[in-house]
């Protein structure tokens, strides 16, 4: 038996906590978790999950739109945004339980309390106690950056969008990544109108260029606004409530509601990390080996905390491998090729493996099949929006480098062919598969 308290201790119980702690306690380790907010972490409680739900919810306006002409009689539009919130936050509320009960299954103490690192193998709850552990992970996982502006704190992040009270009419967002663009679609959808600030010209990085133009040039047709190379000077709340944004680089906008998702900083602030002498990033991060570990030999860290590639899929991935390896006595890492990922915007983006740019300065020779199509469902809609598929190949191996979609159902679609590229199948490979018809999936079999 070990002298320690626990042989391991998480700190932060989202997606790479949870899953580190239940795959070690499954192994045979003393687990225990700190968590100072609510189980479930980010991707749970306040991202990925109520966002996707938000995401369906307002695709419920272009779908009432479109019934009229597949015959359906819908006399009253009205929406609810108390209805929609309140009903996510329930489902919210469902899932934090259901991981606790994963805990407790497993019979892993939970803390709920914040925890920080007295030394190498010991932590100190903020309710006093002190406990010790053979190994600490952590799991902390990141937060929405702020600028530093005058009136800053009149604005929200994408914590505070499920907790609105009211659906602003005129909503500013500043950035140009997925979560600028997700919440674009879902208040757009939802009635706002909707102001995009990206202080460069350039939205999405790291997505195939082509695929972000054709958002950007939809986004338009719906009527959402972009201003490209500007930025915040000042927020001001004005007497009746609005908020002025002082620009630079465009002129002033007046807003109900400022959203930033100017990206996310590594939660490692107080911690007392660098105290202990775990190396950080300028950004923050932890930095580790491939193994997981930080500069310290009894502390590891996964997941957004790292600042690697933040996706809950990862952050998971690497919590099951840090627990194999350090507790299972079966030793793996994460690889990290051909992750595919998604933009959750209206309408969505899926992709993965090398954008047509990216392989170009890689492998040099490549070819590119697209297919630019009209969706059948918008043709009999008489929606003029259109989708468009790309494949990328290696022209000396003839092996599919990257797909990359915007359209209805993308990321449904682009998951299945994620494994294609994975494999390493050809464009040969692809071509012999018979499509399914009507569908829009089939036209990656049928690009020539």
């Amino acid at each position: 038996m070990s002298d320690f308290d626990f042989d391991l201790f998480v700190l932060g119980a989202g997606s790479g906590g949870v899953r580190a702690a239940r795959i070690s306690a499954g192994h045979g380790a003393r687990v225990a978790v700190a968590e100072e907010h609510r189980v479930g972490g980010t991707c749970v409680i306040r991202g990925c999950v109520p966002k996707k739900l938000l995401v369906y919810g307002a695709h419920f306006a272009e779908d009432l739109d479109d019934a009229a002409m597949f015959g359906w009689d819908i006399p009253e539009r009205r929406f609810d945004w108390p209805v929609l919130r309140d009903n996510v936050m329930a489902e919210v509320g469902r899932l934090e339980g259901l991981y606790g009960q994963t805990l407790a299954n497993h019979d892993v103490t939970l803390f709920k309390n914040r925890a920080v690192l007295t030394g190498p193998n010991s932590i100190r709850l903020d309710d006093g106690r002190t406990v010790t552990a053979g190994k600490i992970l952590l799991a902390p996982g990141a937060r929405p950056a702020l600028p530093d502006i005058p009136g800053v704190e009149h604005a929200i992040t994408s914590n505070e969008v499920f907790h609105l009270e009211v659906m602003p009419k005129r909503v500013v967002i500043a950035g140009g990544g997925y979560i600028a663009n997700e919440f674009a679609g879902v208040f757009h959808q939802l009635g706002a109108h909707v102001t995009i600030v990206n202080r460069s010209d350039t939205i999405l990085r790291g997505y195939d260029e082509q695929i972000v133009d054709r958002l950007v040039k939809t986004s338009l047709a719906k009527g959402i606004d972009f201003r490209f190379n500007a930025g915040f000077d000042a927020l001001e709340r004005q007497d009746d409530g609005t908020i002025l944004c002082r620009m630079k680089g465009c002129d002033d906008i007046v807003a109900d509601q400022v959203l930033f998702a100017i990206g996310r900083l590594p939660n490692t602030d107080g911690l007392g990390l660098e105290e202990l002498g775990v190396k950080l990033t300028e950004r923050g991060a932890v930095v580790v080996d491939d193994q997981y570990r930080s500069t310290v030999p009894s502390i590891f860290a996964v997941g957004d905390v790292t600042d690697r590639i933040q996706l809950t899929p990862v952050a998971i991935r690497e919590g099951h491998a840090f627990a194999d390896t350090q507790f299972g006595d079966k030793p793996c890492t994460v690889d990290y090729q051909c992750i595919p990922s998604a933009v959750f915007s209206h309408p969505p983006i899926g992709s993965v493996g090398l954008t047509e740019s990216q392989a170009k300065n890689k492998l040099g020779v490549i070819r590119t099949y697209t297919s630019d199509f009209r969706p059948m469902k918008y043709v009999l809609a008489g929606r003029n929006e259109r989708a468009l598929y790309k494949i990328v190949v290696d022209e000396g191996s003839d092996k599919v480098v990257g797909v990359h979609m915007i359209g209805p159902d993308a990321p449904e679609v682009l998951q299945a062919a994620a494994i294609a590229v994975k494999a390493g199948l050809t464009k040969a490979d692809f071509d012999a598969t018979i499509a399914l018809h009507p569908t829009m999936a089939e036209e990656l079999v049928l690009m020539r």
